[in-house]
């Protein structure tokens, strides 16, 4: 996901809560920064203890309270429900304006405002790296390419700032058309290229056909139209070929999309329930869909929320074997609360489980089988030894 392409992560339960919309958030701003380090670390398994208790919920009614209380008294509702949140213990808690939020709604299409790159932390952590750069955005036209070093962007220095900040400076005010200056550095070449912000599609579901037959689907995101891009693929998988489910890195997304990836796999039946503030709720996914088929997921520790979800349902369900390393652990729900000033609170609201009952916040999904180093390979062979490939 382009990190200049922050992405809100929505459910929207069936027949309940008419007009609210529960989240599962995580920001691809978020999922770039626990890549690089600057969100709590997990020892060589996986596990850490900064992630063993589940997240704390917040009181939606006493949030709204303290922000009114802050702008009666002539100060920021937004600062005052953002100490309020940081206050909390809601490590997913968030506060957002109005352009803020409105682009995080924008981005559920699939779509968002930048120059078409991906940054993220160098390993040594004192510079900050190009890691992908979108075919026929404003960065590939001006011959960006991966790997490529940030400098600056409009002149201010990016080595110091958090992947966060640099992100809001690729995205700036977010207008297609609006100009940004990157200085990049390539070996010992250095130059300034000026760019224009456009409005952009991202491609959160790529599928090809190995070598050996199987397919491979790798999903990125869950935005608007991925769980249908998934369905397509596997219906036009030929007779027989395995499927290999590339769900690394994905940072989750549109738990409905989730669900109608779960539905090309499962012929109906439960995905994953939730609670809502002590009320429990679940997720089916439709009937129909392809059960037969060998399937192999492929997991680590950047898959997140929504991807966990479906892992979990496909793992439970003993639809698919698992591999890879223990996934993120982001099994809380957010729901937004609009505050005084016109913000948005995005708030912990309760915490979903697997079809089998397993709490996924702070715990992850570990895998049926542990493949630190040539994952894809391992997956490969297992995929193979179930008749999914030649």
């Amino acid at each position: 996901m382009p990190a200049d392409a922050d992405h809100r992560r929505c459910i929207r339960p069936r027949g309940v809560l008419r007009g609210a919309v529960l989240t599962l958030v995580f920001t691809g701003v978020l999922a770039t920064a626990a890549a690089t380090g600057s969100l709590p670390r997990r020892d060589a398994d996986g596990d850490g203890s900064s992630d063993s208790a589940r997240t704390a919920t917040v009181d939606r009614a006493a949030l709204n309270r303290a922000a009114a209380a802050a702008m009666a008294d002539g100060k920021s509702g937004k600062q005052a429900a953002e100490e309020f949140v940081s206050r909390s213990g809601d490590r997913w808690g968030a506060v957002y304006d109005k352009k803020e939020y409105a682009d995080f709604e924008q981005a559920l299409d699939g779509a968002y405002t930048g120059v078409g790159l991906s940054a993220g932390r160098a390993a040594d952590g004192t510079a900050v790296k190009v890691t992908r750069v979108q075919a026929g955005g404003p960065a590939a036209r001006a011959g960006i390419r991966a790997g490529d070093r940030l400098v600056s962007v409009d002149g201010r220095p990016v080595g110091g700032l958090s992947v966060s900040e640099v992100v809001s400076l690729l995205r700036g005010d977010g207008v297609a058309g609006s100009a940004v200056s990157l200085r990049v550095e390539r070996g010992r070449a250095a130059w300034t290229e000026t760019l224009r912000r456009a409005r952009l599609a991202t491609d959160p579901v790529t599928v090809r056909r190995l070598d050996d037959g199987a397919v491979l689907i790798k999903v990125a995101a869950f935005t608007k139209g991925a769980g249908a891009r998934v369905r397509d693929a596997v219906r036009d998988a030929p007779a027989g070929a395995g499927v290999l489910l590339d769900l690394r890195g994905n940072a989750g997304g549109l738990v409905a999309e989730a669900a109608v990836a779960a539905s090309a796999f499962l012929d109906g039946g439960l995905v994953a329930t939730y609670d809502v503030e002590g009320e429990e709720r679940a997720v089916y996914a439709d009937g129909g869909g392809d059960t037969g088929r060998p399937l192999v997921a492929l997991i680590d520790g950047g898959t997140m929320s929504a991807a966990e979800l479906l892992t979990g349902a496909l793992q439970d369900r003993g639809r698919a074997v698992t591999v890879g390393s223990r996934t993120f652990g982001k099994g809380s729900v957010q729901m937004p609360s609009a505050l005084p000033d016109g913000s948005v609170a995005e708030l912990t609201v309760g915490h979903y489980r697997t079809p089998a009952g397993h709490a996924v916040d702070g715990r992850g999904i570990t895998p049926d089988l542990t493949a630190a180093e040539k994952a894809e390979e391992q997956a490969r062979t297992v995929l193979s030894g179930l008749g999914g490939g030649s």
